[in-house]
């Protein structure tokens, strides 16, 4: 099986210059949906064990055993505030299942007519409703999918699409390693807002997560954007996210995190700054888990998250 594991990853790779990713007015389905996601940021695709990587990688929803509820808060720049939560019920002879719901407010525009005169305000929004399922391949070895309907609100515009995640997760205990590679919103618009066909941003992910021995310290790496046109092959590597997660003690978690693709892509050459740097915080208690992380995209735009896990 772990022969099979490697020969899917490197299928996939074979067809990355077939696959092109577009600008889209979808782009919130890339966000880090949790603090600690974020506080990684995003380097989590290989990460086990937590209710908050289901939008990264469906795959892991398998390997959650406990914590299975989850909400998040976030603050993004501006007045644009977002929130999820989800949940993981696992049947046994069927597989396990999650549901996540992903609701984000735009806030108020001004509204004026072609000569610049205001004529009034209008709302941005948009909803994400999402059903996974995932199940055991092989030993420590799991797959997972996930069908997402997306519905946007622009003034008196609307717009729908319908999009698949797919994932696989291959753990390897005796070496404290984990691999992971995903799929993400590979779909299409079911209706319009104008009557142009916009894309999704499909999105490619692959990484591995270890587990430091002799030191409490996981070091997770992520490509991702592997699916975005480029002027050629190798330039799609430059998009890499890396996180460093420290346990200290048996409750407090300590994150940091680095993505290279905002690094990039959000700042001015000449003032990147910390553009594309996260840190985050977590407690774990045995009945529940807070996490809050702080990321920063741009010269002075950065985004606070905040999540719960809890037992339900």
């Amino acid at each position: 099986m772990k022969k099979i594991s490697f020969a899917l990853i490197a299928f996939a790779f074979l067809f990355l210059n077939e696959l092109k990713a577009e600008t889209s007015p979808y782009h919130s389905l890339r966000y880090a949906a949790t603090a600690r996601t974020a506080g990684l940021a995003g380097a989590v695709v290989a990460i086990p064990n937590d209710a908050g990587t289901i939008s990264f990688n469906p795959a892991s929803i398998s390997t959650v055993e406990n914590k299975r509820f989850s909400a998040s808060f976030i603050k993004h720049i501006l007045d644009i505030n977002s929130g999820n939560v989800s949940y993981i019920k696992e049947f046994e002879e069927t597989g396990t299942f999650a549901g996540f719901v992903s609701y984000t407010n735009y806030g108020s525009f001004t509204r004026a007519d072609r000569f610049g005169n205001q004529t009034g305000s209008f709302n941005s929004s948009d909803l994400n409703l999402s059903l996974s399922y995932s199940n055991e391949l092989d030993l420590n070895f799991y797959y997972g999918i996930t069908l997402k309907y997306i519905f946007m609100n622009i003034d008196k515009y609307n717009s729908s699409a319908l999009a698949l995640d797919a994932g696989l997760l291959y753990l390897l205990p005796d070496e404290r390693t984990n691999l992971g590679l995903s799929i993400l919103s590979a779909g299409t618009q079911l209706t319009t807002f104008d009557g142009t066909k916009d894309q999704l941003p499909l999105d490619i992910r692959l990484g591995v997560s270890h587990l430091l021995r002799g030191l409490p310290l996981l070091v997770n790496f992520s490509l991702h954007h592997l699916a975005d046109e480029t002027d050629n092959f190798f330039e799609r590597f430059a998009n890499f996210s890396i996180g460093g997660e420290l346990y200290i003690g048996d409750y407090v978690q300590a994150r940091l995190g680095y993505d290279n693709h905002i690094k990039r892509y959000s700042a001015p050459s000449n003032n990147k700054k910390l553009a594309g740097f996260s840190a985050g915080i977590g407690l774990k208690l045995e009945d529940f888990s807070f996490d809050y992380s702080l990321s920063q995209v741009g010269v002075s735009a950065s985004m606070h998250r905040f999540s719960l896990y809890l037992d339900l």
